[in-house]
């Protein structure tokens, strides 16, 4: 995060878009939106190697997202709607202005959830088989800990565990493949 006087845009663009393996820069994010070869943003990139690696089918499927960052929701959007493996789906995105979120995620086959609130997606909120990949990343204060504090995902995992047919944890499941996708990206620069 960068403090508010320093423009995030102005940043962006001053890395040649070559050598960004973050995946922001705004010719990366055109080249993605419209399917072309381009550094891919490290955490959607990660979810869809999940979905790819887990044989997850997503053709036709519905695959809604929760949240619309420049950083994780419109990108994995945007993939999940190519013409390639481990997408071609029909995505639905969802946000702080959406009415009724659950009424869309009880109708999904996936569930991308970005939306930064701990907990939020409930077990009444899915249907059976779904898959839930779960990218929040919530500090939630709890004096009983070391570090007195514990993280926990945008996900009720207790209460949506016994519906889904896949679903990661929080942590240690999107964020390893965040650090592999960013390690392919720098290789790929080299």
């Amino acid at each position: 995060p960068l403090p508010k006087h320093i423009s995030e845009m102005k940043i962006l663009e001053a890395v040649d878009h070559r050598k960004d393996v973050d995946g922001f820069h705004p010719i990366n994010a055109g080249r993605l939106t419209i399917g072309e070869k381009c550094f891919l943003p490290c955490t959607p990139a990660g979810i869809h190697e999940l979905l790819i690696r887990y044989k997850v089918d997503t053709a036709g499927k519905n695959t809604v997202v929760i949240g619309r960052s420049n950083i994780v929701g419109k990108p994995i959007a945007n993939i999940m709607l190519q013409k390639t493996k481990g997408a071609n789906s029909t995505v639905t995105v969802c946000h702080s202005a959406t009415i009724d979120i659950a009424s869309h995620t009880k109708n999904a086959d996936i569930i991308i959830a970005a939306i930064g609130k701990a907990g939020f997606l409930k077990g009444n909120m899915i249907k059976d088989g779904v898959v839930i990949i779960d990218v929040g990343i919530n500090r939630i204060d709890d004096p009983s800990s070391k570090k007195g504090y514990v993280i926990k995902g945008d996900v009720d995992y207790d209460e949506c565990y016994p519906k889904a047919s896949l679903i990661t944890p929080v942590p240690g499941g999107v964020g390893p493949m965040t650090i592999a996708m960013l390690m392919r990206n720098t290789l790929d620069s080299a």
